[in-house]
């Protein structure tokens, strides 16, 4: 049974533009799914006569935790900017395997691709987005066209991807950094790492990597992609992914906060005087116009 609450939110923005919003939560996606198969949409109390642009946002949590509500102030900036926000929740590690939580949200992505319309959202503009393991999912499902295709949707009907604060991009080379660190400096070998995770497989590790799917004419969206630059992880991760995705003739940008955090550099998104923030709106407005 669909659970479906309704509430007006007012959210007085940096312009002084107060809007309200509603969110129809815990929809299904999956028919008889697992208590995890379900998303939440926001979308403007006063709606546009033509289909809204559609975010579809992956939270994250190291794919082992993390919450569908974990958006901050995301839904209320973008529908008052007149789209509509979806946020989907996941199975997570270690209860599924990588390949079966990845198809998780390529399903929750085609379900939005195919009802979206019902609830005035346009199927053809879709961006998708996610913060740390949701910004690895956001990026694959972006360049590996398979994933979505399994669930009905082209890569042509994705017009933007915004991954946020990923180290995830290019798992091999994170497998290395990340253990040589260890080996160098001391501590124990990680026992639940990327390594492990991503399925302790050379082929799986390369795989699941955005820049591995990477290449001309294949109706990859444009990216941008949003860091920390005191993390070096994320730095070189991010800026590996924009000059793959370059080098291949799209579209992509790195942006990178200093002041800020892991966590905070997620939730700022929405603060009109965030500089990330302020290419966040750009790169809507260059891919939606």
């Amino acid at each position: 049974m669909r659970a479906v609450s309704a509430f007006l939110l007012c959210c007085i923005l940096g312009s002084g533009l107060v809007t309200a919003q509603e969110k129809i939560g815990d929809l299904p996606y999956r028919q008889n799914g697992h208590k995890r198969h379900v998303l939440d949409i926001y979308r403007p109390t006063m709606q546009s006569e033509k289909p809204m642009p559609v975010v579809f946002w992956i939270h994250g949590g190291g794919w082992q935790a993390g919450d569908k509500s974990d958006v901050g102030m995301k839904p209320a900036v973008v529908t008052a900017r007149g789209m509509i926000f979806v946020s989907t929740n996941y199975r997570l590690l270690p209860d599924v395997t990588m390949e079966e939580l990845t198809d998780d949200v390529a399903a929750a992505l085609g379900w939005v691709h195919s009802k979206i319309a019902d609830f005035g959202g346009d199927p053809k503009r879709i961006i998708v987005g996610g913060h740390s393991a949701g910004a690895q999912l956001a990026a694959l499902l972006c360049t590996d066209s398979r994933y979505a295709e399994k669930h009905g949707v082209s890569l042509q009907a994705l017009v933007g991807c915004i991954p946020v604060d990923g180290d995830t991009y290019d798992i091999p080379k994170i497998i290395v950094t990340a253990e040589l660190r260890q080996m160098l400096y001391g501590g124990k070998m990680f026992t639940f790492g990327h390594r492990q995770k991503f399925g302790d497989s050379p082929e799986k590790h390369v795989d699941f990597s955005a820049v591995t799917h990477v290449a001309p004419n294949r109706s990859i969206p444009p990216f941008l992609l949003l860091y920390f630059t005191g993390n070096p992880d994320t730095t070189a991760q991010a800026q590996r992914l924009a000059q793959v995705l370059e080098n291949a003739g799209i579209n992509a940008q790195a942006f990178g906060k200093s002041d800020t955090n892991h966590s905070q550099l997620n939730d700022d998104l929405g603060n009109p005087e965030d500089p990330a923030t302020k290419a966040f709106f750009a790169f809507f407005d260059r891919v939606l116009r």
